[in-house]
């Protein structure tokens, strides 16, 4: 149980756990919306019962989310064994982006994350920010990817391309597509050419802050 609920009677453990997983189940189905209200009768507890071991979405979201995180940094330790830096990035933020897509909406939460400290996703988010800013670092050391960029701007960029990779087919085209654009920008010949420019482009290693 990995301390989650270990001082709760084995009553109270059953109800937080039948909560979670239902939790778990209409956040994949109906996204990060879904009704606690549906959530609480489907786990067969009283919306009481959901608040006092979720005081609020966010709360419960973090707990739903305990396991891919896991995952993810499962995957950063694959990651950093990646001689290729560039590589490593790359692979790094295509796990990012999976991570921040785990139900439809999650971008936001997190994006609200990194500005309320006090968020229960506040602490897995600079977690992720800092890892982000390993491999952009690694990069950078490469000579592949601008020393202007800081960890938070990508961090920040991943975030935005997540919340649009969830709507990308809808409107009209797909998820590849923007990350291409994401990854090696729109100008023709972007790279060298535009590191004097001043327009600004979708490209990785010209993110801007977002606002």
């Amino acid at each position: 149980m990995n301390g989650e609920g270990a001082g709760l009677r084995a009553d109270a453990r059953r109800n937080r756990h039948r909560v979670l997983s239902t939790a778990m189940r209409h956040f994949a189905l109906h996204g990060i919306g879904a009704s606690l209200e549906d959530i609480a009768r489907e786990a067969g507890v009283g919306a009481g019962t959901l608040y006092r071991h979720f005081p609020s979405r966010e709360a419960l979201l973090a707990a739903a989310l305990r396991k891919r995180q896991a995952e993810l940094l499962s995957q950063s330790e694959e990651a950093r064994q990646i001689e290729n830096p560039d590589a490593a990035l790359a692979v790094w933020i295509a796990a990012l982006q999976d991570y921040l897509r785990s139900f439809n909406g999650l971008p936001a939460p997190v994006l609200e994350a990194v500005k309320e400290r006090a968020s229960p996703l506040a602490l897995s988010c600079e977690q992720l920010a800092t890892i982000t800013g390993e491999f952009l670092t690694r990069a950078q050391e490469h000579g592949s990817a601008r020393r202007s960029v800081m960890a938070n701007d990508l961090f920040l960029s991943v975030i935005g391309i997540a919340w649009v990779l969830d709507r990308a087919e809808a409107c009209g085209t797909t998820p590849h597509v923007v990350n291409e654009i994401f990854a090696h920008g729109y100008l023709e010949g972007a790279g060298s050419e535009t590191e004097t420019r001043e327009t600004p482009s979708f490209e990785m290693k010209q993110t801007r802050r977002m606002t």
